[in-house]
């Protein structure tokens, strides 16, 4: 097909940004998701000519139809998401962390992502020709978590087993389903790293970080293969961040 249509959640910065710039550099036309208008128009202003700002919330049910629905609109069909928006949640301890902020950590994280996969699902099922990716961001604190962290740990591993059932559940209409976790993308959320973050053993240590544009290729290169491959779950960290073995 001459023209891939994306759908990047979140791209009003960080991840997200990097992650739409490298999509219209690659040749496919971005619909760019996010909650402030104002970022995702710079986004826009950045990609070359071939992203398209669409403001809308994930957690919200209602919001999601519609970005979808103007998906359909515009283009006709889906060909890729990337559900990439989410957050971290404020770092306390387990006992003092409010039920709101679990609530918020679930409902962007997890149940946004569900609800773009079960929108963009119904398109990719649906459309001729039929099929399509999504690609899940995930997080290595699904395998070690930082301390203080529970809300957000726990969402990035039910992605895990949302990408798992998408994968089983998409085999019979070409849609594949895939999960990037990343490690110490150097963006805003992460900017503090350099100051020094919260250790297994108590201590606070400054952590190394790597250029975001290495997982927005890592993105661009699972997203271009063909339906009937897939990388089902793909690490990209920061060398010698204390992540592997002991630290």
């Amino acid at each position: 097909m001459s023209t891939r249509i994306a759908v990047v959640t979140g791209a009003g910065s960080g991840l997200g940004r990097a992650i739409s710039h490298a999509l219209s550099a690659d040749g496919w036309t971005v619909v760019l998701a996010g909650r402030r208008a104002g970022a995702l128009r710079d986004t826009a202003a950045a990609s070359g000519g071939t992203a398209v700002a669409v403001p809308a919330d994930v957690s919200d049910p209602g919001s999601v139809r519609a970005l979808f629905d103007e998906v359909g609109r515009r283009f006709g069909r889906i060909d890729l998401l990337v559900n990439n928006a989410g957050t971290t949640g404020a770092a306390v301890s387990l006992e003092d962390l409010p039920l709101s902020t679990w609530q918020s950590c679930v409902d962007t994280n997890l149940t946004g992502s569900f609800l773009c996969a079960q929108a963009a699902f119904r398109m990719m099922r649906d459309q001729r020709p039929r099929g399509g990716r999504i690609i899940n961001n995930g997080s290595i604190s699904a395998h070690s978590p930082r301390p203080h962290s529970i809300a957000y740990t726990a969402t990035k591993h039910a992605i895990t087993g949302l990408t798992k059932s998408l994968s089983l559940d998409g085999r019979p209409h070409g849609i594949a389903c895939g999960q990037i976790d990343i490690g110490n993308a150097a963006t805003d959320m992460t900017s503090g790293m350099s100051g020094g973050v919260p250790q297994a053993d108590g201590s606070v240590r400054p952590e190394p970080t790597m250029d975001a544009r290495h997982v927005a290729g890592a993105v661009v290169h699972m997203a271009n293969l063909p339906l009937d491959a897939n990388i089902q779950f793909l690490t990209v960290m920061a060398t010698t961040m204390p992540f592997i073995g002991r630290g």
